[in-house]
């Protein structure tokens, strides 16, 4: 079997754990922050956030030219610290969240697919996290 590439993005957000937390987990909060950039949006979320739950968000681009279902089911789930799930290709994501003054850093570990450059692939998820910060940050 081929070594699998590990690929981790972060970002630190301006709020408690709490609030991000909640901003992460919430359906209306992940459609609003949920894109790369404006060129995409996220029109629907579901979220069953417990060991075994499952979760789904549909990914279009905005002039329809293309979209996916991003969804998994969750391995981890541990309170305002840890989710990790497996996604529906089998790939495995960890995100961890730990609090310091007040501030909460936020660290995704995932498997690169095989399809796309890691490069690119860390970008692309850079850029979502990095959207989370902006809305989280504005509506603190």
């Amino acid at each position: 079997m081929a070594q699998v590439t590990k690929i981790t993005v972060e970002a630190t957000v301006n709020a408690p754990v709490a609030k991000v937390w909640k901003v992460w987990n919430t359906p209306s909060d992940i459609i609003q922050w949920n894109s790369p950039d404006p060129s995409w949006h996220t029109p629907s979320s579901e979220n069953d956030l417990r060991v075994g739950g499952k979760f789904k968000n549909r990914m279009e681009a905005k002039d329809g030219s293309f979209g996916f279902d991003f969804e998994g089911v969750y391995d981890r789930v541990e309170l305002n610290k840890e989710i990790t799930y497996i996604m529906g290709d089998g790939r495995i994501a960890t995100t961890l969240f730990t609090e310091k003054d007040g501030k909460t850093n936020v660290a995704t570990t995932f498997d690169a697919e095989t399809e796309n450059d890691p490069e690119m692939q860390k970008q692309g998820w850079q850029a979502i996290l990095d959207n989370f910060v902006k809305y989280t940050e504005a509506n603190n």
